[in-house]
């Protein structure tokens, strides 16, 4: 890792803090004086305490959001992992760009920026609208040996710290995450795997729609991702660099690099929610920016989710990543935050 990047990395962990307690409490003393009943706006109400903690003002302005797709191309894909081959990747990353893909949609209801980061597919997409972050053309095969060298780890950390920051310097201060990759969630599992210290299958789902035989087959393949890379939980970028994921880490970094700028975080499914443990391991106070948008039907997903202590805030059944779910959230967190503005208390509506 260049001097510069490990510069960028260590300010970012020293900016990261806990979310404002005393604003949270601020908030929901303001909820209470709302024209409604204590706590009948249920989970809104500590939503939009959690937006207003993160951001260190109990009157936040309405959220100007961002979602952003960070993709690559994983060595791992070569052990038959996926239902789908790894060109997909570039396929879908130039749908992304395109506006034609899931998460397109959902950004433009959402009225978010779309912004789509190419972090290493194998063949570069050539689009104006696709980022080039690239470290590399994908990972190498982490059931052989390290999927990436510790200085790659470190610049995907670092990568997804800049996009943050560049984020916030126009104006983003909500931004939803998501992913592309073919074979990520093998990558994912095996990360999740190594950093909660559970059995491969305990954390490996079908992914793109894998059937009985196939799942048995990536679990083998993440147990032996492990044996190749065998990284104590304690050193979590080591892990990273060991079992992969370009896309995963500066997922990771945007993160950090969102927490250190009080802006808060809204993960997707599984492959996010493993970076997100990622990030939560390298600086804990990181958690306290994360909002989980929903509950992948990705086994994983909820050992992910209940080691960071987050409830997600719906559960559609969803698994289909590139920040579907995050971008649906935007809605339901401005609708929190709008409430919170412009509702009227129960003095103002009796007189009292």
């Amino acid at each position: 890792m260049s001097v510069a990047a490990e510069s960028v990395l260590h300010q970012t962990v020293a900016r990261v803090r806990p979310a404002h307690a005393r604003v949270r409490l601020a908030v929901q003393e303001a909820f209470d004086a709302k024209a409604k009943p204590p706590g009948s706006l249920g989970r809104l109400e500590e939503l939009a305490g959690r937006v207003a903690a993160i951001r260190g003002t109990a009157t936040p302005d309405l959220p100007t959001p961002a979602v952003v797709v960070c993709a690559a191309d994983h060595g791992v894909a070569v052990e038959d992992v996926s239902a789908y081959p790894q060109e997909v990747t570039a396929a879908m990353v130039a749908t992304f760009a395109s506006g034609g893909a899931a998460v397109s949609v959902l950004a433009r209801q959402a009225g978010a920026r779309l912004v789509v980061a190419d972090l290493g597919v194998k063949v570069p997409v050539a689009h104006p609208a696709v980022l080039d972050r690239r470290i590399g053309p994908g990972t190498g095969n982490a059931a052989k040996g390290p999927a990436m060298s510790v200085s790659q780890a470190e610049r995907a950390l670092s990568v997804g710290i800049e996009l943050a920051a560049g984020l916030v310097d126009d104006g983003v201060d909500l931004i939803a995450i998501g992913d592309m990759g073919i074979a990520n969630t093998t990558s994912a599992s095996a990360l999740a795997a190594g950093l909660l210290g559970v059995a491969p299958a305990a954390v490996c789902g079908r992914g793109t729609g894998l059937d009985d035989v196939g799942l048995v087959h990536k679990i083998e393949v993440v147990v032996r991702m492990l044996a190749a890379n065998p990284v104590p939980a304690a050193e979590p970028v080591r892990l990273l660099a060991g079992v992969g994921g370009f896309e995963i880490g500066a997922l990771a970094g945007l993160i950090l690099g969102a927490a250190a700028h009080h802006v808060p975080v809204v993960l997707d499914g599984f492959i996010t929610g493993a970076a997100a443990l990622l990030a939560a391991r390298i600086a804990p106070a990181g958690v306290d920016a994360m909002i989980a948008a929903h509950r992948s039907s990705e086994p994983g997903h909820r050992l992910v989710l209940n080691a960071l202590g987050l409830e997600p805030l719906f559960d559609l059944d969803l698994r289909l990543g590139e920040a579907s779910g995050a971008a649906l959230a935007l809605p339901l967190i401005a609708s929190s935050v709008a409430l919170l503005r412009e509702m009227a208390t129960l003095a103002e509506v009796t007189g009292g």
